[in-house]
């Protein structure tokens, strides 16, 4: 499923840092969670196996179908924990993304005043990808609370240190891929399968078609991955001709 980093430096640091951010939230998240993605993290600093069965914690998982969260539900599923994809009901997702989404057992949440707030960014000529992220996730997180599930996941490949897993108000924001020091490349490898690498989803296209100076943000956001290792030159370069091909 996931590899161990072996010598590479940079992962390795960023792990044992995430080490650190578990322990502050330890009491919030509980033993048997904390004891398992305990064992995630030395997993991919040394190899060591760990136990695997299932375990009763439940993960209310950020899911859009991508495969940052594609990897993130597999991988979470994969080391034993009951994880609920919750999918945010926006008005740019097309059928085929729901129905797949529905075959992994997702959960579908409606997002308050979604289009308002983008048709507002889009006038103003502002990015909509950081917003939209905010929203989507409060309303994940609103799902966690009145479930009572304490771990919200997410497929964030940069947040990585203090914010790969942290407390916000009552519940405990995991972004798996940073607390993993996965890279998109790992992320892609765990599907088994072809992944067609673009950007942006069809909101963001059709606004930085009539605002081109949107795609300026796109680059900054791919140079931004691209700094922290997530993505391969290659992969960063793939990415910029496609935001600038339209």
């Amino acid at each position: 499923m996931i590899r161990p980093v072996e010598n590479d430096f940079v992962k390795r640091y960023r792990l044992e840092y995430n080490l650190d951010a578990l322990e502050g939230v330890r009491g919030e998240i509980g033993e048997e969670a904390y004891s398992r993605l305990k064992a995630l993290v030395e997993y991919r600093l040394t190899g060591k196996e760990f136990g695997r069965s299932p375990i009763d914690v439940k993960i209310a998982l950020a899911f859009s179908a991508g495969s940052d969260s594609t990897a993130s539900l597999k991988i979470l599923r994969w080391a034993g924990f009951d994880v609920v994809p919750v999918m945010a009901k926006l008005p740019q997702m097309r059928e085929p993304v729901l129905l797949n989404a529905m075959t992994q057992g997702a959960v579908f949440v409606e997002v308050p005043g979604y289009m308002d707030e983008m048709k507002e960014q889009i006038r103003k000529r502002a990015p909509v990808c950081g917003r939209c992220h905010a929203m989507v996730m409060n309303a994940i997180e609103d799902y966690a609370r009145e479930n009572g599930i304490k771990i919200v996941a997410s497929g964030d490949l940069l947040s990585s240190g203090l914010i790969s897993i942290y407390r916000k108000g009552d519940v405990v924001v995991l972004n798996l891929p940073a607390f993993l020091a996965l890279d998109k490349g790992e992320a892609i490898a765990t599907l088994g399968r072809k992944y067609a690498l673009g950007f942006g989803c069809t909101l963001w296209r059709s606004a930085a078609k009539n605002s081109p100076v949107l795609k300026r943000f796109g680059i900054q956001r791919v140079l931004r991955e691209l700094r922290a290792r997530a993505l391969t030159p290659e992969m960063a370069e793939r990415l910029i001709f496609d935001i600038l091909s339209f």
